[in-house]
């Protein structure tokens, strides 16, 4: 099981909670363009939804204005896609469109997707309040919490609307000082450890 996920599980349909759908569509104006990772069941209805198997998310253009992505935590064995694959395609649509992104994922900072798509690229992250966030499955509530701690990564350039709207839901921190950097890098963990 990996974030609330089981990975082998036939059902994939794994869904962003109403008020979190609900704050995202605050912090865009009102409506998502679009959802690259949408399912039958999202309650999420952006502009536009890429669903499996009609259409690949992954292989998608994402040239629009604001998009949100509640990725596949777990390994996509068919397609041999992992969430690294997901964070690499949020930071590289932000900088080719300039695109607003807002992705829910899992905590794993020491992870190589943080490293190397949210340390350095994104403007913030919330690490959300709650502990055990519950997504829908199959379009119902009611399910196991996510076995770990979850947070909001922002790409896109309103830091001071992303705090005013996400600090009632998380610890707000802007990653702006890490924009450029690479992570991860031995010459940065040296440089870090002296800061």
């Amino acid at each position: 099981m990996s974030a609330g996920r089981t990975v082998n599980s036939q059902s994939q349909s794994w869904g962003t909670p109403q008020k979190y759908v609900t704050v995202i569509k605050n912090f865009f104006g009102g409506s998502i363009a679009l959802d690259p990772c949408s399912n039958e069941y999202s309650i999420v209805n952006a502009d536009m939804e890429f669903m499996l198997p009609e259409y690949d998310g992954l292989i998608e253009e994402w040239n629009y204005p604001t998009i949100y992505v509640n990725p596949p935590y777990g390994a996509d064995r068919n397609r041999g896609t992992t969430i690294k694959d997901w964070l690499r395609k949020c930071l590289l649509s932000h900088q080719e469109y300039d695109s607003e992104i807002l992705a829910l994922i899992p905590v794993a900072t020491n992870t190589s997707h943080w490293k190397k798509s949210v340390f350095g690229h994104a403007k913030a992250v919330c690490f959300l309040y709650d502990t055990r966030l519950k997504f829908l499955e199959n379009g119902f509530g009611g399910g196991k919490g996510a076995p770990m701690a979850c947070a909001m990564v922002y790409w896109g350039s309103e830091y001071d609307k992303f705090y005013d709207v996400f600090i009632e839901y998380g610890a707000v921190i802007d990653l702006s000082a890490l924009q450029g950097e690479e992570i991860g890098t031995t010459r940065n963990q040296v440089k870090l450890a002296f800061a």
